[in-house]
């Protein structure tokens, strides 16, 4: 099994039907047609456009992300943009807008992908987010969920996984099982960001991961898009599973992460 940036558009492929229809259940249907690609995906693969186009040069990253992320999603109008990002998206303006949305970490999933250190991770991290979501719980969020993925993909454990998120980022002092039954739809980082880590943290294998991000309910696609993003750098995604995931891709959308997925390998 490749371990592929797709493991966050999968996450929120399988996430999109449960959003406003929560099942605090592991035991679902992975893909149904009701599933779809929505702002995560598009925006994940978006950010990873605006890396490939660097060609390894960083320094105009941020002015990359707000072209691609455009450029991308504005074909996209009813794919679940949140309010603001919506009308940053659709505007002329181009100033970032104080947000700590939760936006900020389902997108950076490539990032961790293509960094060659941690620090390099964190610097692409926060380039990609500062451009719309600067609060600091914003760039945090975004921060912890590419640290996450690069630890992940470099062959961290996961206790050493939770210690880094712990010491630098949340407390995760919760269990899944201890909070399916009172968590509720949060659209913030630090309502999102935790319990997206946690999923991973208590999962056995990939597809474990996402069943164990959706049956908290919340936010279901971003945070299984979050959760989905580590848990495809640790544990590979297996063939079935991205193959019935690459069918609800548009071909631009699929052209964009075969490219990233070429950049990486022959990086």
């Amino acid at each position: 099994m490749n371990r592929t940036m797709i493991g966050a558009i999968i996450g929120d492929i399988v996430g999109s039907r449960f959003e406003w229809n929560n099942h605090r259940s592991k035991d679902f249907e992975l893909f149904t047609p009701a599933c779809s690609p929505t702002d995560d995906s598009i925006m994940t693969l978006a950010i990873a456009k605006a890396l490939i186009s660097c060609g390894g040069d960083y320094a105009g990253l941020g002015d990359k992300a707000v072209y691609w992320m455009r450029r991308i999603g504005r074909p996209y109008p009813s794919c679940g943009y949140g309010g603001r990002f919506y009308e940053w998206m659709y505007s002329d303006d181009l100033r970032p807008y104080h947000s700590f949305g939760n936006g900020a970490a389902m997108r950076v999933s490539a990032c961790g992908f293509i960094a060659g250190s941690l620090d390099e991770a964190k610097q692409l991290s926060r380039a990609v987010t500062e451009v719309t979501h600067n609060h600091p719980e914003g760039i945090k969020g975004a921060e912890a969920a590419t640290t996450a993925i690069y630890l992940a993909r470099t062959g961290k454990t996961i206790d050493e996984i939770r210690r880094a998120i712990q010491e630098n980022y949340y407390p995760l002092d919760f269990t899944l099982d201890g909070i399916r039954d009172t968590y509720r739809f949060n659209e913030t980082c630090q309502g999102t960001v935790p319990q997206a880590i946690e999923a991973f943290l208590e999962s056995t294998g990939f597809e474990d991961a996402i069943r164990n991000a959706v049956s908290i309910g919340g936010d279901s696609d971003t945070l299984a898009a979050i959760t989905g993003g580590i848990a495809g750098a640790y544990y590979g995604v297996p063939d079935h599973i991205r193959q019935t995931a690459e069918r609800f891709l548009s071909p631009e959308l699929s052209a964009i992460l075969h490219e990233f997925e070429a950049c990486i390998s022959a990086g």
